[in-house]
């Protein structure tokens, strides 16, 4: 009897949980039908010599892209909103220089002048005088530079001058930045931003400068003089207080960023540029920043890497993260390396920057990576970062337009084929005039990957994320709700296709 009844139970119970079984499987099989119709229509549409960038842009707009782990906040933000930020100033463009006038006095002279005698413009009188904003937005930006429509400078120059037109603008207003920047990455189904964002605070000390450039070939020597200097640097109040300071700023400036959407994060940065009393200085207050366990999560180095001073540094900076590194263990270190392209520099100068920002720098991530393959230790910088998991940030617009890498000549064919980890990021779109869901587009027309590689090109941004595993967690939970919402949306779309039916007379 008592066996008759344990049979009975256990059939009550499979009926019972059948219908949620049931339930589970059709929407299991779903998905894998609309994720296959998915990958079908995409390869549809990278197919043949041409592949159709109307729908691929489409598509990627559309498609969800994790995160965008290589993005400048300043080299982001749009000429426009610049604009919209010098008249918040109060500040005025010079029409003659089409630099920023940060003199409120001159500003003043200015404004009491008749409109048609100022030198000196608001937003408003920009716009209105065509020939003054088609100027502007040509130095602010890459605005009409392959279309001809100016007498066009070196692209790295035009380039990295940028910076200097607008950044009296930009180290103001970033609370109104970020959140520029949160709803066109909303836009455009991005839900997580890493921005380079602040460049930590530095003391110049020439006495330093003069001892770390005597020490760069003696690692012991200069490993003690960066010791003593930390340490002058821990016990200093001041020091303290402007690091403080400077992770406040960057908490205040995120306030409200954050929400069940979008998320963004931090990186702290050093200029390459700047004496080594500077970098070093800036470099320690960055890591001290990132080990507080806040927003800052990162450090990074920026700054052309082929100017004179970055070559003849590069070494010695490079000493210097490592340093640190081992002082900050759980700090993540994202560094610009090997952006350089053949002529830039003297072939020698392209065979070592990679290499030692992973082998002396500890990089955690390798920013552009495009001097591979002129590399001396290009074999070991692919298994190093295939075996220690390693990704590379890949620029496609960036390098094709400064360094004029591209097509089957970027490393990115290189990175992929041996195994190496990578993701797809903008760098500067608001200079270079684009946007995450345009670098997919030139990555899948060029390169043509399967479905299944873009896919997971997607989630590596988040999985390569300067972040803790709980976020990371939370991130790839909501990526897969929102791939399975957008393969649901293209494969509705593949079956409203319209056969073209050719007529012959």
């Amino acid at each position: 009897m008592q066996n008759l009844l344990r049979r009975s139970l256990l059939v009550a119970l499979a009926v019972a949980a059948a219908p949620a079984a049931m339930a589970k499987e059709p929407a299991t099989a779903s998905r894998q039908a609309n994720e296959a119709a998915t990958s079908r229509h995409y390869a549809a549409l990278i197919a043949g010599a041409e592949p159709k960038l109307a729908e691929l842009t489409m598509f990627f707009t559309q498609m969800p892209k994790g995160g965008d782990l290589h993005h400048h906040y300043s080299g982001s933000i749009y000429v426009e909103q610049y604009l919209d930020f010098l008249d918040r100033q109060g500040l005025c463009v010079n029409k003659q220089t089409y630099r920023v006038e940060t003199d409120k006095a001159k500003v003043a002279a200015e404004r009491a002048k008749a409109p048609k005698e100022r030198n000196c413009l608001n937003s408003t009188e920009v716009y209105a005088d065509d020939h003054t904003w088609r100027e502007l937005v040509q130095r602010w930006s890459n605005k009409d530079f392959d279309n001809h429509g100016v007498i066009n400078p070196p692209p790295d120059r035009l380039f990295f001058q940028t910076f200097g037109y607008f950044g009296p603008v930009s180290n103001a207003n970033f609370a109104e930045g970020l959140q520029e920047l949160k709803k066109r990455a909303i836009a455009e189904n991005v839900s997580y931003i890493e921005t380079m964002f602040k460049m930590a605070p530095a003391v110049a000390n020439a006495e330093f400068d003069d001892k770390a450039w005597q020490l760069v070939n003696d690692d012991a020597g200069l490993n003690a003089e960066l010791q003593k200097a930390m340490e002058g640097f821990d016990r200093d109040p001041a020091f303290a207080k402007s690091v403080a300071d400077f992770v406040a700023k960057i908490d205040q400036a995120a306030a409200g960023i954050d929400d069940e959407r979008f998320t963004m994060r931090y990186q702290t940065y050093v200029l390459r540029l700047l004496n080594p009393s500077q970098v070093f200085s800036s470099m320690v207050a960055a890591f001290k920043s990132a080990s507080i366990g806040g927003k800052v999560v990162g450090v990074n180095i920026v700054g052309q890497e082929s100017t004179n001073v970055s070559m003849r540094d590069y070494a010695l900076h490079m000493k210097m993260f490592g340093f640190l590194k081992k002082a900050y263990p759980q700090v993540k270190v994202a560094m610009h390396a090997g952006e350089l392209g053949l002529g830039e520099v003297p072939p020698e100068g392209l065979k070592f920057h990679i290499d030692q920002a992973l082998t002396v720098a500890g990089a955690d991530r390798i920013g552009h990576g495009i001097d591979l393959a002129h590399e001396a230790n290009a074999p070991a910088i692919l298994r190093t970062m295939r075996e220690k998991d390693i990704p590379v940030e890949i620029n496609l617009t960036s390098n094709g337009f400064i360094s004029g890498i591209k097509g089957e000549n970027h490393p990115v064919t290189m990175y992929r084929k041996y195994g190496v980890p990578y993701v797809i990021s903008t760098d500067d779109a608001g200079v270079t005039r684009h946007t995450l869901s345009q670098e997919y587009v030139l990555f899948a027309s060029r390169y043509k990957p399967d479905y299944a590689e873009l896919k997971k090109t997607s989630y590596n941004s988040v999985r390569y994320a300067f972040l803790p595993t709980a976020d990371k967690t939370r991130l790839t939970r909501q990526l897969d709700a929102r791939f399975a919402a957008f393969e649901a949306t293209i494969a509705n779309l593949a079956k409203t296709v319209v056969p073209v039916r050719r007529t012959t007379k």
